[in-house]
């Protein structure tokens, strides 16, 4: 399966507007956003827990890169609140499952396979003294990529040039980019060489940034 598999073409996703689509557990459900693969894949997805759902235990084969964006994400590890910032290294294993209910935005097999950094982060507590209206988190950075997260007060213009690619997730509010619309769970990815340019809308925004990654983007060992 491919989906958004040109990673030399920009993408804007509205992810809110896709349908549904049933996982191979029941009452996990997702909405692929970047996909080479089948259910071992390198992938980029919004998925959703039912309440008192749960998946099967699991080895991170390539990796496992989470936000929580709503609800409380749990595994034997402990409990993962809205906001959460969490880097599952290749090697590393877990049982998910939601008492309540969750949905989190969800990366796989987009590591160094020689990665071993385990994260857990509030990516709020982080953010430093906003500058020019936004306020900035450094939530990961090594030879492969930088990881951040931004909140931007309303009008607020965050750019951002640099090699090997950009991705962007909002998370709470909206922003303009190149002139669309892009609200809560939209998602875009922009190639080398590109420039991010984007602007908060009345409510201001938060912003996950992930750049330098897709220099490294390649098909899930199999």
């Amino acid at each position: 399966m491919e989906i958004n598999a040109d990673f030399s073409q920009p993408i804007v996703v509205h992810s809110d507007r896709l349908d549904w689509q049933p996982s191979p557990m029941t009452g996990v459900d997702r909405r692929m956003l970047d996909r080479i693969g089948n259910e071992v894949a390198r992938a980029t997805t919004i998925v959703r827990y039912a309440p008192g759902s749960n998946f099967s235990a699991h080895t991170h084969g390539g990796g496992e890169e989470f936000i929580v964006l709503d609800g409380v994400f749990q595994d034997e590890h402990g409990d993962y609140p809205v906001g959460t910032y969490v880097r599952n290294p290749p090697t590393t294993s877990h049982t998910p499952r939601s008492d309540q209910g969750c949905t989190i935005f969800v990366k796989l097999w987009q590591f160094d396979m020689a990665d071993r950094t385990q994260i857990r982060k509030d990516m709020e507590a982080g953010l430093g003294a906003p500058v020019d209206g936004v306020a900035s988190a450094r939530l990961h950075e090594d030879d492969r990529e930088v990881v951040t997260f931004h909140r931007l007060d309303p009008g607020a213009t965050l750019t951002s040039k640099v090699p090997g690619g950009i991705e962007m997730l909002v998370i709470d509010g909206g922003v303009v980019v190149q002139g669309e619309n892009m609200e809560r769970n939209g998602w875009l990815r922009l190639p080398d060489g590109a420039t991010l340019s984007a602007t908060a809308g009345a409510a201001g925004a938060k912003l996950w940034i992930k750049t330098g990654h897709l220099r490294h983007a390649r098909a899930p060992q199999q």
